[in-house]
């Protein structure tokens, strides 16, 4: 098993679990309808993504070691640039930072597009490997 892909997928998913009670509870009152929605999203991607790093720590022996590395990797640079950038989006207003929007906002599809080739390597790999690895 890939200790680090399940201590990674599992923290995200503490934080994600954290975020959305933050969220659900201190927030509601603090961001508009709109910032709000899009808090839940990026709780949403992470609990996604959390999950999908311990999937991948549960599959890890059966795959190529430099596979999930790269899957790994791509996840957790995905929830740090996609679900941060968002929170950080979010709460701009709150927190006085719309001065960084213009730096925050490309941070989102590009952490959304390291999603995609992360779950891209993963259907790669699954395709090369042979019947009954």
């Amino acid at each position: 098993m890939d200790r680090r892909a399940l201590l990674f997928g599992t923290g995200a998913l503490i934080i994600a679990v954290g975020f959305g009670a933050f969220g659900a509870h201190a927030m509601k009152t603090r961001l508009t309808p709109e910032a709000l929605a899009q808090w839940k999203t990026a709780v949403e991607y992470q609990f996604y993504h959390g999950l999908g790093l311990v999937f991948l720590a549960a599959l890890s022996q059966h795959l190529p070691a430099k596979r999930v590395r790269a899957v790994r990797s791509l996840f957790l640079v995905g929830i740090l640039l996609f679900c941060g950038s968002i929170y950080l989006l979010s709460t701009r207003e709150l927190f006085h930072l719309q001065g960084w929007t213009s730096f925050l906002g490309p941070m989102t599809p590009v952490g959304g597009l390291l999603f995609i080739a992360g779950w891209f390597v993963l259907f790669i790999t699954a395709i090369q490997q042979r019947a009954g690895d």
